[in-house]
C-alpha cells in the first residue's frame, strides 16, 4: 500500500480531536476518532496538472465517505470515483444533488449516492456533512429544482467544525449561513481569484486571495488554511501573499497555515 495512505490508517485520532491533510489544490482528508473523509480530491492524470497525486486512486481505500463540491475534474475526479466505488463498496459519494445523473455514471451504487442541497445535512459515521451554497462566480440555482450545482460543506465531529469551502466566492447571504453553525475551527478557502480572461476560457474562479483573507477575517475560524493555488499554473495564486495580508490585517485576530501536502494537521476541540 502506498505509505501516505498506509500513515493516514494508521493515525490514531483522539475524541475530541480530528485530523487533516491536504492533498494539493482543494482536496482534503478528515479523520475523526471514528471516521474517514476525502473531499475534492484529483487523483486522476491530466496533462497540465503541476502536483502528482500525494495517494494514487488504486491505493485510496480504507475510506467511508468521498465527497465533492462540484461537477469539475478537480474536485468530483470521476475517473477515480469509479475506482473508488469498487475499492471501497461501502462508501457513500457526497455530492450536488444536481449532478446525480453524472455521478450514477460513476457505477456507485443508489444506496452509496447521497445527492445534497443546500440546506441539507447527512450522518457519516461520527461525522455530520452540511451542504451551503456556493457560488462559483455564480450561484447558478436551477429556477425549476431549486438545486445548486456548487456546493460547500461544514463538517462537524466530536464538538469541532471545518469548513471546507468548494469553489465559490462571497456572495449575499454566504455569512448568516457560514455564521448559523457557530464558531468554525477550519476553514480551507480558495484563493486563487478571477478575471475576463479566464471567464472567457470557461475557466470559472473564485475568491481572490484578499476576499478569502476578509472572509476569514470576518469568520474568524481557529485556523485558516489556503487552497487552489497549487495545481495549474494559469489558475493559481501565490499563497504568501494570503498569509501576508492576514498578518497586516488581523494580526493576532488570526492564524493562518500555508499547507504542505501530506502534511499532518491535527485539530483539539475546546
Amino acid at each position: 500500500m502506498n505509505k501516505k495512505m498506509q500513515a493516514i490508517l494508521d493515525t490514531k485520532v483522539e475524541r475530541g480531536s480530528a485530523a487533516l491533510w491536504w492533498l494539493g489544490q482543494m482536496g482534503l482528508v478528515v479523520k475523526s476518532a471514528g471516521t474517514l473523509i476525502v473531499i475534492d480530491y484529483f487523483a486522476a492524470p491530466f496533462p497540465t496538472r503541476q502536483v502528482a497525486p500525494p495517494v494514487p486512486a488504486e491505493e485510496m481505500v480504507g475510506v467511508d465517505a468521498f465527497l465533492g463540491t462540484h461537477n469539475h475534474i478537480d474536485h468530483i475526479d470521476h475517473p477515480s470515483w469509479r475506482i473508488w466505488a469498487k475499492n471501497n463498496p461501502e462508501a457513500k459519494f457526497v455530492f450536488p444533488r444536481a449532478h446525480r445523473r453524472t455521478v450514477s455514471n460513476d457505477g456507485i451504487a443508489d444506496r452509496n449516492a447521497l445527492g445534497m442541497n443546500a440546506g441539507e445535512s447527512v450522518r457519516i459515521g461520527d461525522m455530520t456533512i452540511h451542504a451551503i451554497a456556493a457560488s462559483h462566480e455564480f450561484l447558478d440555482r436551477d429556477q425549476e429544482t431549486g438545486l445548486f450545482p456548487h456546493l460547500q460543506y461544514i463538517v462537524e465531529c466530536d464538538g469541532i467544525r471545518i469548513h471546507h469551502a468548494g469553489d465559490t466566492v462571497r456572495y449575499e447571504g454566504m455569512m448568516p449561513a457560514l455564521k448559523a453553525f457557530g464558531a468554525l475551527d477550519v476553514e480551507l478557502l480558495p484563493i486563487n481569484g478571477r478575471d475576463a480572461r479566464r471567464l472567457l476560457r470557461n475557466c470559472i474562479g473564485n475568491m481572490t486571495y484578499q476576499e478569502a483573507a476578509d472572509l476569514a477575517g470576518d469568520v474568524r475560524p481557529g485556523l485558516v488554511i489556503p487552497g487552489h493555488w497549487d495545481m495549474f499554473a494559469d489558475n493559481s495564486a501565490d499563497p504568501a501573499l494570503f498569509e501576508d495580508y492576514i498578518e497586516a490585517k488581523y494580526k493576532g485576530k488570526l492564524v493562518c497555515r500555508i499547507p504542505k501536502v501530506m502534511e499532518k494537521i491535527v485539530i483539539h476541540g475546546k
